[in-house]
């Protein structure tokens, strides 16, 4: 009982609940939360503290700067879900406050996305259309219920976006704030209330080790592998905080010889057998249960092959899964 009244205590406070309330629609910093609440930083930020304290909201670090967010599991959520069913939501003055907040954090992202387009514009023209590997991706994850997803190594945070609807709970891992600022902006605007992104590496996941009925039933690594100096080992690290019988996805180029892409775009590799990625997945103990070829359409001399690999952790055992 003493942790409800804990909680109790914490919330009521109008300025407390205030902050619930909007960090039940988005994940906000200190400066953004000064701006919208009106108040003085060190009053924001001991609220705040309070908040966390008591188990309502979680505190996470990106570099310099400190986001904050309701809880998605545990008593905190239950509480808090429970005071948003009493209440219309956050005042009005709040959430237009929230709203230009919103607007400066699209203008920053559409800069970002404007000075970058043409680099990868180029190399989308030389693999199939997105919406081809991403149906793909949908006809493999969708077909069985998903109860926690990650995304590792979200960038702008597309597959949280694509496969948000499937997923009961869905997290995006990114080393770069700036591909966390547009895939947060992105979530903000399509009103995913189940998705979130931490900044975190992919060899050093920000996750307690998976077992019998905790950690991530389905880790996807889209066109991410590629840019990394030790890919196993971010496969490792992914299985290591999987759910037994838990489903791993790659979606990455097979081998090609397109060496610009090395030179211009940071590609460390230049695609991916299907030996090698068996031998990742067997590495990590996980096993190779299918693999799906998406070959471009073009007859450009410079093409990519799209290539998803399949795995899966072993199923718990009777007496684990009891």
């Amino acid at each position: 009982m003493d942790w409800l009244v804990a909680m109790l205590r914490a919330a009521g406070d109008p300025t407390r609940l205030r902050l619930l309330l909007l960090l039940r629609q988005a994940e906000l910093t200190v400066s953004e939360l000064i701006e919208i609440i009106g108040q003085s930083q060190p009053r924001v930020s001991r609220h705040l503290k309070l908040l966390c304290s008591a188990g309502l909201i979680a505190r996470f670090k990106e570099g310099s700067w400190v986001f904050y967010r309701t809880m998605d599991e545990g008593n905190g959520a239950a509480l808090g879900a429970a005071l948003a069913d009493l209440l219309p939501g956050p005042p009005e003055d709040d959430l237009k406050r929230l709203a230009a907040v919103r607007e400066k954090r699209a203008a920053e992202a559409a800069a970002y996305f404007k000075a970058n387009a043409s680099e990868w514009g180029r190399i989308r023209s030389l693999h199939a259309p997105e919406r081809e590997v991403e149906a793909a991706i949908l006809r493999h994850l969708s077909a069985d219920p998903i109860e926690a997803l990650l995304d590792a190594g979200t960038g702008t945070g597309r597959m949280l976006e694509l496969l948000s609807p499937y997923a009961k709970r869905a997290v995006g891992v990114d080393v770069s704030p700036e591909m966390l600022a547009i895939a947060r902006d992105k979530l903000l605007r399509g009103s995913l209330p189940n998705c979130q992104v931490r900044l975190g590496d992919t060899y050093r996941l920000p996750f307690e080790a998976g077992g019998a009925l905790t950690g991530f039933d389905v880790v996807i690594f889209h066109q991410v592998l590629h840019y990394l100096d030790d890919p196993a080992a971010a496969v490792a690290e992914a299985a290591r905080v999987m759910r037994a019988g838990g489903r791993l996805l790659i979606a990455d180029f097979a081998p090609h010889e397109l060496e610009f892409l090395r030179d211009d775009y940071a590609h460390r590799r230049l695609g991916f057998s299907d030996k090698e990625v068996a031998g990742w997945f067997q590495a990590a103990g996980l096993k190779l249960t299918g693999t799906e070829a998406i070959a471009p359409h073009t007859d450009l001399k410079e093409q990519l092959t799209v290539q998803i690999w399949l795995g899966q952790s072993p199923a718990a055992s009777q007496a684990e899964a009891a």
